[in-house]
């Protein structure tokens, strides 16, 4: 009787070929026949990319994590084949081949659409990577895995700030003020506009990027784009620098000679980097010049950087120099995603409140 009742309700469910389905009857798998390799996949999700319009450096980024991440590893495996061992010898191998943990949680990422892609397409029927995405272990291994910003090593310190601001002259001097005061992208410093700065308002407005490719668009996200409030310093440099910008078609707040978009180079090894070393802020190489003396660099040689000191800036007490804002307002201004985002990132910077005085403080008014 229970042969026969298997019978019939395999006969009444519909037609699946080529999917059939695994021993225990609940989850369809795909038959190797009518599978594609991950490299097959990889190729057809790239070129979806492309057409759906998606910007040249995002595409282009896609391709480096397929064509130097994933097909060299599992690029001949086929989708009904990878499976939950099969990811994590994926993984395994990619830390071993010295690949960082920032990047293999990029290219996690990047297997995971490419295989729902396939999936939609009716070449995939599981998604290992989405499906385990959630999983508790993993979340505590990228907990592990990302270090706290400190202040004097991955931010600049505000003395140091101090410095570089009373030092930067030049062309360069706007943009790092912009990047100190408001916190924008690169990106979006390359992509601003001067029909999105409002001198008389004290404002400016993110509404564009330009991409390493030189390519202007949208910027990255929807909460990417919003308006940031200018200090006085920083609207009265932008005042003389609007009669000495380079004029161009794109009507850029920083471009290049030519009015084009200046390229990420110049700005990090012709302006930061030589501001950050007449400002003093700088480390030793360990290497001495022909007299002798040591040789120092840049201690910050990333804009990025200036990104994280901006954020500290929002995060500290007025007291301390700051503007003390919550963590939705920190959130607000960077433009970031989520604010599970810029907890992550910042939460240790936030000022607290539960220090010893206070504990016995409390402790004696709930026991009186």
């Amino acid at each position: 009787m229970r042969r026969g009742c298997c019978a019939w309700l395999e006969a009444s469910r519909p037609n699946r070929t080529p999917e059939v389905f695994d021993r225990f009857g609940d989850a369809p798998t795909l038959a190797d026949s009518a599978s594609i390799t991950i490299a097959e996949a990889g190729k057809q999700w790239i070129a979806a990319k492309a057409r759906a319009g998606r910007e040249q450096a995002t595409v282009a980024q896609y391709r480096q994590h397929v064509d130097l991440h994933i097909v060299p590893f599992i690029g001949t495996t086929k989708l009904s084949a990878f499976n939950a061992p099969a990811l994590a010898a994926f993984e395994d191998r990619l830390h071993e081949e010295g690949r960082s943990p920032a990047m293999i949680r990029k290219v996690r990422v990047s297997l995971g659409s490419l295989i729902a892609h396939a999936q939609r397409r009716g070449l995939s029927v599981r998604n290992i990577v989405r499906e385990l995405r959630g999983a508790a272990s993993d979340a505590r291994a990228e907990k592990r895995a990302r270090r706290r910003l400190r202040v004097g090593v991955d931010i600049p310190s505000p003395a140091e700030v101090k410095a570089l601001v009373a030092t930067t002259g030049g062309k360069w001097r706007p943009i790092l003020l912009t990047a100190i005061f408001c916190g924008l992208r690169a990106s979006e410093l390359r992509g601003l506009a001067w029909v999105d700065v409002d001198l008389e308002g004290k404002t400016l407005q993110v509404r564009q990027r330009a991409d390493r490719f030189n390519a202007i668009g949208r910027p990255k996200s929807e909460t990417s784009e919003r308006d940031m409030p200018m200090p006085p310093i920083l609207v009265n440099e932008l005042r003389r620098w609007k009669l000495a910008c380079p004029k161009g078609k794109l009507g850029l707040v920083f471009p290049n000679g030519e009015g084009n978009v200046e390229s990420l180079g110049n700005i990090i090894n012709r302006g930061l980097v030589p501001a950050m070393i007449r400002a003093g802020v700088t480390v030793a190489t360990g290497e001495v010049d022909k007299d002798g003396k040591p040789i120092r660099t840049a201690k910050y040689t990333g804009m990025h950087s200036l990104r994280h000191f901006h954020a500290s800036w929002l995060i500290n007490s007025r007291a301390a120099g700051g503007l003390g804002l919550t963590p939705k307002e920190v959130q607000e201004r960077l433009g970031h995603a989520t604010l599970a985002m810029t907890v992550d990132t910042y939460s240790h910077l936030f000022p607290r409140s539960d220090n010893a005085e206070q504990m016995a403080e409390a402790e004696r008014a709930l026991l009186a």
